[in-house]
């Protein structure tokens, strides 16, 4: 039996984001159960559908000027309203259907425009939801479940979200995916381990990005270089012994 593990001030808030037009349907219901599991452990959730809210496309004005992305950003829209939850909520599950190899658009540009959050970094030193929790469900008839997660994973990574063990799940078949036990229960342990994740965090030093670390690196360079150039020696002999034999079996092909 799952029991409550935190209450009162240890309360963690889960965002859970459908990327689908369709409430019903798998993606919504893995989400849901998901969502359900946070609450099963004492977490408090919210469920956003990304297609109730008027979302625009990213302007890129970082790439202008790197300051002139941030928040709040300048787009008039209702990201407003979703970056709001954002940063209120511990930790956020995203649930995308797979379209194409891929996340539904609105999910990316959902995605493209917390941008505003990561970029904070160049304006005052940090990444607005870094040490947030993150984890991922996809689903869809359709191949590329598995890619659409690594997408979501290497840029929710690269934003400051921390992703914990378990915390995906996915689905690429047809029919009702309540009928499958196995998925249900991938989709429950997402729930679980942003939970355990996000009240973890939580007790730790938030800062885990330090562009401070710069002073380090260039003290180090000289020394990794060093390094790297006496393995180089080392193993030219042998470096260059194995690219002659590839040369001699391309050249026997011919």
């Amino acid at each position: 039996m799952l029991k409550r593990l935190f209450r009162g001030d240890n309360m963690v808030k889960v965002l859970g984001i459908n990327g689908s037009p369709r409430k019903y349907g798998n993606t919504a219901k893995l989400l849901l159960v998901a969502l359900k599991t946070a609450e099963k452990l004492g977490a408090e959730t919210e469920l956003v559908h990304l297609y109730d809210y008027n979302i625009k496309p990213c302007e890129g004005c970082l790439c202008d000027e790197q300051t002139a992305c941030g928040y709040p950003c300048a787009i008039e829209d209702d990201m407003k309203i979703l970056y709001d939850k954002v940063l209120k909520a511990d930790a956020l599950i995203i649930a995308t259907p797979i379209y194409w190899f891929n996340m539904s658009s609105v999910v990316k540009t959902f995605i493209d425009r917390l941008t505003a959050f990561e970029n904070m970094i160049f304006i005052d030193g940090k990444s607005w939801v870094e040490g947030r929790v993150a984890g991922v469900i996809a689903c869809g008839n359709d191949s590329g479940c598995i890619q659409v997660i690594a997408n979501l994973y290497a840029t929710l990574v690269s934003m400051g979200f921390a992703i914990p063990p378990w915390a995906l799940a996915y689905f690429n078949k047809k029919g009702d995916v309540l009928e499958n036990e196995e998925v249900l229960l991938d989709a429950a342990n997402v729930g679980r381990a942003v939970v355990l994740a996000a009240q973890a965090l939580k007790s730790l030093y938030k800062k885990w990005y330090d562009a401070e670390l710069i002073d380090f690196v260039r003290e180090i360079k000289p020394v990794i270089a060093k390094v790297s150039e006496k393995a180089k020696i080392e193993q030219k002999s042998c470096r260059d012994e194995l690219i002659k034999t590839i040369k001699e079996k391309l050249t026997l092909t011919k």
